[in-house]
């Protein structure tokens, strides 16, 4: 007879074999440290962008471009050492930002609902699992008959890439709002379904005003799948899911058709910026692509806004070029409203600006697709909370939901009131 000792051994080896892949095997982040660089010369720069092609133990955000450029890098527990030895050996600046990312992100655990929760109970002083968003969407369009439902397609797994449309007269300009494109980004669906809320409860005059004289496109979370995978696989999860050999996902706001693999992008599978194999190879981005070829023109959108976090940016077109867009001065007055009444809501400031000018270059992104194709003169990208140095990085606390929510609903009000009198949205020219 086997020994027991024995017997027991090969079931624990049996079990932890048997739970690979399962949900309970979440990345982890353990003394995962978050720095931020100054890059002072060429040959700073020049290294980082080594580290970055040869090593999967630093997550970049952003890429070494230039000096005197300031570089937010997360650096793996085993690495700290080697990282420190980096700085110190080349004369570099570094800023402990962040000693242990998965402090963080434990501690954002007890801020998020369960899965299971009812609509009812739907808030903006937690975050949301995507089928407890998607069944407070189904509450709203149940409840209101100026409220429908839009459905855009699926996601490479096949999950709705659901939006509603907000329609309280005939004759409106319409609006889009694409949200949830990079799926770490929690805020941004946060703040899309407060906007939506407001939208159809708010009795605040100005609010009216907009629920009663735009038309309004919502997709709350386009990048379901990614959505999913950060609550259930990998907190930090920026792209789809869809398989590029060993890899995993492609950036889904790299992959429209406007100077797409350009700067700002990769056409390596797994860099956390990449491209995907041709434009609009996946079925997320091409949906807003079909979306808007149908209904751009017939609905009269002439306004969209895609949100994310984070930078504390108010961003128009262009990322791929220093070229000025058309309505380059519209814009940027419109920009400047924008951010004067986030200030004026809660203090925070944000900078406005085109893309390329704001944050860093980029191209294949939704707004300069959006921009460039379908007249739509009035484009944004908005990086919330927080601000580029952030200790945070994109585990925004919960307690920031809702002020976040409100000084993007007042930036709203006064870009559009800024447009209007700028002379956008006359119906007799539309």
């Amino acid at each position: 007879m086997l020994d027991k000792s024995i017997i027991l051994l090969s079931l624990c080896l049996i079990s932890a074999v048997m739970s690979c892949g399962k949900d309970e095997n979440k990345a982890r982040y353990d003394n995962y440290r978050l720095v931020r660089l100054t890059l002072k010369t060429a040959e700073h720069v020049d290294l980082l962008q080594e580290l970055e092609e040869e090593s999967d133990s630093y997550t970049f955000y952003g890429h070494a471009l230039r000096p005197d450029q300031n570089l937010t890098v997360l650096v793996s527990a085993h690495k700290i050492y080697e990282m420190q030895d980096i700085v110190e050996r080349n004369g570099m600046d570094c800023t402990v930002l962040q000693p242990n990312i998965q402090k963080l992100i434990d501690d954002e655990e007890s801020t998020v609902k369960p899965k299971n929760t009812p609509a009812s109970e739907f808030d903006w002083d937690h975050y949301f699992h995507l089928e407890t968003i998607f069944s407070w969407m189904d509450k709203q369009i149940a409840e209101n008959d100026f409220v429908e439902a839009l459905h855009l397609g699926s996601t490479y797994e096949g999950l709705p890439i659901r939006g509603l449309k907000i329609s309280k007269q005939t004759g409106n300009t319409g609006i889009f709002i694409e949200a949830g494109i990079h799926a770490r980004e929690w805020i941004s669906p946060a703040v899309a379904t407060y906007l939506i809320d407001q939208l159809i409860h708010s009795t605040d005059p100005e609010v009216v005003d907009l629920a009663e004289n735009f038309d309004w496109y919502f997709v709350p979370v386009l990048n379901a799948d990614g959505y999913k995978y950060t609550f259930e696989k990998d907190r930090l999860w920026r792209k789809n899911t869809k398989p590029y050999g060993r890899c995993k996902g492609v950036d889904l706001n790299r992959n429209f058709d406007i100077h797409w693999s350009g700067t700002g992008s990769s056409t390596k599978k797994c860099t956390y910026d990449f491209c995907g194999s041709k434009a609009f190879s996946e079925p997320e981005a091409r949906a807003i692509k079909i979306f808007l070829d149908e209904y751009a023109n017939k609905n009269k959108i002439q306004t969209y806004f895609s949100l994310h976090s984070f930078s504390q940016l108010y961003m128009f077109p262009y990322g791929f070029t220093t070229d000025r867009a058309r309505n380059y001065d519209d814009l940027k007055k419109i920009g400047e409203k924008a951010v004067e009444a986030i200030k004026n809501t809660h203090g925070k400031i944000y900078q406005t600006g085109s893309s390329i000018e704001t944050i860093y270059p980029n191209s294949g992104d939704s707004m300069d697709f959006v921009y460039s194709n379908y007249n739509i003169p009035i484009a944004y990208t908005i990086e919330l909370r927080g601000p580029p140095d952030t200790p945070t990085l994109f585990i925004l606390p919960a307690a920031e939901i809702k002020p976040t929510c409100e000084e993007i609903l007042n930036s709203f009000i006064a870009a559009l009131k800024e447009a209007r009198q700028l002379g956008y949205y006359k119906r007799d020219e539309l």
